[in-house]
């Protein structure tokens, strides 16, 4: 899949590719596939995947609501398919989004908790549902709530990077708590919402992204689409413009407003369906409507008055069932007949779900399972044999610190088997604590749904079972096998210069792929001569096709300048016809220095950073370039340097013209002095071999010095990384970093 490294010059990262900054539309049009085809006479559908934010169990009418009214959804849930197990695969936001996203589960996935210091993301190798579908030719879009950072346009997590052509909201957890934003991000740019200026609240974002969400599906009628719809109700604060018929309430103001937002959810909902029957096309949509978690007790609001999680223990953080099961209505007129199901479903079964309706290759290294046939009305779709969940949460809420006996903030997780469900606590934060040192608890579901009695003491041997399922379940680092195509760009790119890119489409799914092919495209008079074969028939499930390409940019090619690259990877699946295309970017190099020089008087190749700009001669954490306090170490201050914030990475075009580099590296005064517990270890690397290693960097310990024979070096990589996991105060300066000619 497309995929955007981080710039490490170690790793199969390119040496010499610089961030991408085309705009996220033209990357997006690069390469669409031919539509996904019809299947045994069926029309393909569109996809609709609709997640609130909080909302409880029983916050819907359909789940028993008696105080907040959802005629909407409760007409849909009649209509269509009812899940009563249906489960969030966290118990809060960020990790349950990415294994909907990606169909992992949180012994697994990428992210597994919510953002503490630094925001939560995804990886070029996390393949999402978006990804898996527009290979099939689906036009796709999240619109609302992303909720993975760096808050920037130019990174892995972004959702252009995983496969959604288009996107509106808010990429960043906390900025999707204002519902009055002063911008949105529309694609790889921020959308100033001139309404909300200076505070003001003109513009309500849930409006704002249901009109976006009906543009798109008006759009894209003809399809097929998929749309994921990410409102940030009912969400904390409860924010809202109008709380209509709950204004006469005797409530809170906080609760009216959340009820209202429960209700504007509905609404919503009501908007997208009439919107599809107005096309005529609902008949050819399936709706899927969940909740990413529990109820919340956030800002105020109060639960127990609206029964919130139903006949279910806890709310939103506790890994009992009310923190993480979850309503779930399938709704398509036509296809799917009304019902209900007591199947367990994780979101992670979205998909692969997705992926068997839409007619496209899943990858097999997922933890769902496709309910695609049950939303056909076939008793036979594969059922898990157990669900696990993981909680890392530091956040607490009085509620829920109550229901998990005041362990809210302890390292958890749970599993359930049949109707058995097991819940344990860790007393100290690590995972590999030794089993009897974890607090187990265990229920009986089928007699006990609200997990009021625990058995454990009378179940040794269930116990013992369960356990070791939570143990199997688990992995510290998850291993991806590859999927789709990933390309490498090797340069640096130097006009009339050739240098080489490197790909493969790898067939990660279940079966045989025919007619593999890899094909790369380059600006209008660049040279691409492949060096390897570029296809390969059959292609066998998990296996790849690598191919190799010398490219060379004309001798006019300007310095300094951002060109595009796709590389394309098609293939013939049993399914039909798929395209993965993989948009990169290389950078034609700035000159290289011709006498001795500071770096930070030198254009680099690329600079990434952790907070906040790069700056020259400056250190200021967050804050905007040029305004930050001089470079200093222990007092003594430096005119000249780089200041960073771990992790970061600066590139620089040295051309074999260097002779030495040297520099003072350490945590500055600027870090130093807020707090001691930063830490970080610097490194420099010239055309992928490390020169230079710093060890563990603190403000107490001071800098480091660097002095390094850099002779032949073209591309000079400057890296700084995180020591002790908590990149709150550590930012790093390279102070009088330069180079010397010969």
């Amino acid at each position: 899949m497309p995929t955007r490294r981080h710039f490490l010059a170690g790793s199969a990262a390119a040496v010499g590719l610089a961030p991408l900054s085309a705009a996220p539309e033209a990357r997006a049009t690069a390469a669409d596939p031919a539509p996904a085809q019809a299947t045994a006479g069926t029309a393909t559908p569109n996809l609709v995947v609709i997640l609130a934010d909080d909302l409880g169990y029983g916050d819907l009418g359909a789940y028993g609501q008696q105080l907040i009214t959802t005629p909407r959804i409760d007409r849909l849930a009649a209509e269509g398919l009812r899940f009563t197990d249906a489960y969030s695969t966290a118990a809060v936001c960020a990790p349950s989004r990415c294994s909907l996203l990606t169909g992992l589960h949180t012994g697994h996935s990428a992210v597994r908790a919510n953002p503490g210091s630094t925001a939560g993301a995804l990886k070029a190798g996390d393949t999402t549902f978006a990804e898996v579908l527009r290979a099939r030719g689906y036009r796709t879009a999240v619109i609302g709530k992303w909720g993975f950072g760096p808050e920037d346009g130019d990174q892995p997590s972004h959702p252009n990077s995983r496969g959604f052509e288009e996107f509106y909201g808010y990429i960043d957890h906390g900025h999707a708590h204002d519902y009055y934003p002063q911008y949105l991000w529309h694609n790889g740019a921020k959308e100033t919402v001139a309404a909300n200026a200076d505070g003001a609240k003109g513009a309500y974002a849930p409006h704002l992204i249901e009109q976006r969400a009906l543009d798109f599906i008006d759009r894209h009628a003809a399809g097929p689409f998929l749309l994921l719809l990410t409102p940030t109700v009912p969400h904390a604060p409860s924010d809202i413009p109008d709380v209509g018929a709950y204004a006469s309430r005797t409530w809170t103001p906080q609760n009216k407003g959340h009820a209202a937002q429960i209700t504007s959810f509905d609404t919503l909902v009501g908007k997208v369906t009439d919107r599809l029957r107005a096309l005529g096309i609902a008949e050819n949509t399936i709706v899927l409507i969940t909740s990413d978690n529990g109820p919340h007790e956030e800002g105020g609001v109060n639960p127990e008055l609206f029964d919130a999680n139903g006949p279910l223990r806890s709310y939103k953080r506790n890994l009992y069932e009310g923190g993480v099961r979850v309503p779930l209505i399938a709704w398509a007129p036509g296809r799917i007949g009304a019902g209900t199901s007591d199947r367990p479903t994780p979101l992670t079964d979205v998909l692969p779900t997705l992926a068997e309706l839409g007619g496209a290759p899943a990858p097999t290294d997922i933890d769902g399972l496709s309910a695609a046939p049950l939303l056909a009305g076939s008793p036979n779709a594969a059922r898990h044999n157990h669900l696990y969940w993981y909680r890392d949460e530091r956040g607490v809420t009085s509620r829920a610190n109550a229901e998990d006996a005041g362990r809210a903030t302890w390292l958890a997780e749970a599993v359930r088997k049949d109707t058995w469900k097991a819940v344990r606590f860790a007393p100290v934060r690590d995972h590999a604590l030794p089993d009897a040192r974890w607090q187990v608890e265990l229920y009986d579901l089928a007699s006990d749904l609200g997990e009021q009695h625990d058995v454990a003491a009378a179940h040794p041997s269930v116990v013992t079972d369960l356990v070791a399922l939570m143990r199997s379940s688990w992995a510290d680092t998850y291993v991806r096998k590859p999927f789709g195509v990933r390309a490498q760009v090797q340069g640096p790119a130097v006009p009339g210069q050739p240098f080489t890119v490197t790909a493969t489409l790898a067939n990660g799914s279940a079966k045989p792929w025919t007619g593999a092919l890899l094909a790369l495209r380059a600006p209008t008079g660049w040279q691409v001569r492949a060096t390897t074969g570029t296809g390969r028939d059959p292609l066998p499930a998990g296996a790849a096709l690598t191919t190799t390409w010398q490219v060379t940019p004309p001798p006019t090619a300007a310095a300094g300048t951002q060109w595009p690259l796709t590389v394309d990877g098609t293939a013939q699946t049993p399914a039909g016809p798929v395209r993965y295309s993989a948009p990169e970017r290389v950078s034609t190099v700035p000159p290289a220095p011709v006498a001795d020089t500071y770096l930070s008087d030198l254009d680099w190749v690329s600079a990434t950073n952790g907070w906040g700009p790069v700056e020259r001669d400056r250190s200021n954490g967050r804050k905007p370039a040029g305004d930050g306090t001089p470079i200093s170490f222990g007092g003594v201050t430096y005119a000249k340097g780089l200041g960073v914030h771990a992790p970061s990475e600066i590139v620089y075009h040295l051309g074999g013209t260097a002779d030495r580099f040297t520099a003072l590296v350490g945590i500055d005064d600027f870090s130093a002095n807020q707090a001691a517990t930063g830490a970080t270890k610097a490194s420099v690397r010239g055309d992928g071999k490390v020169l230079f290693t710093s060890g563990r960097l603190t403000g107490a310990a001071g800098p480091v010095q660097v002095d390094l024979d850099v002779r032949g070096v073209k591309l000079l990589h400057l890296v700084v990384e995180d020591a002790n996991a908590n990149t709150a105060l550590d930012h790093t300066s390279w102070a009088l970093a330069r180079v010397t000619v010969r």
